[in-house]
């Protein structure tokens, strides 16, 4: 069992950036894939990006790929996502989820979701 905790999420303006930590509870964390989604209103949750459990692979949506970076720290039991020159489309409810045996680019292939935290860009 794991639980994961997102946070870092505000409003920041177009052009901005934000660092989303998730942290994971659980000796296991470093077993697992970690993704990172995200639900604007009205849409399907899509993905965004995604890290091997040793963090040696990275994997990206075309539409963040040069913007986002993702990392993790195994010994803290927490990944990151490093979002920068924001824009008004990145604006959603961003979700960290782990799993065993992913398919990287899909949501319901991972097993374990946090409760998402709020990022807003103004233009």
């Amino acid at each position: 069992q794991v639980q994961l905790v997102e946070s870092g999420g505000r409003l920041v303006q177009a052009g901005g950036s934000l660092r989303l930590s998730c942290a994971a509870s659980g000796r296991t964390f470093g077993s697992y894939d970690m993704g990172w989604f995200r639900q604007a209103p009205g849409k399907e949750r899509e993905f965004v990006g995604y890290i091997s459990r040793d963090g040696g692979r990275t994997v990206y949506a075309d539409s963040v790929k040069g913007r986002f970076t993702i990392s993790r720290d195994n010994a803290k039991n927490t990944v990151y996502l490093q979002m920068n020159s924001l824009k008004s489309e990145d604006t959603a409810v961003y979700f960290c989820a782990a799993g065993l045996g992913v398919v990287i680019h899909l949501p319901n292939r991972y097993d374990y979701w946090g409760q998402g935290t709020q990022v807003t860009v103004s233009s």
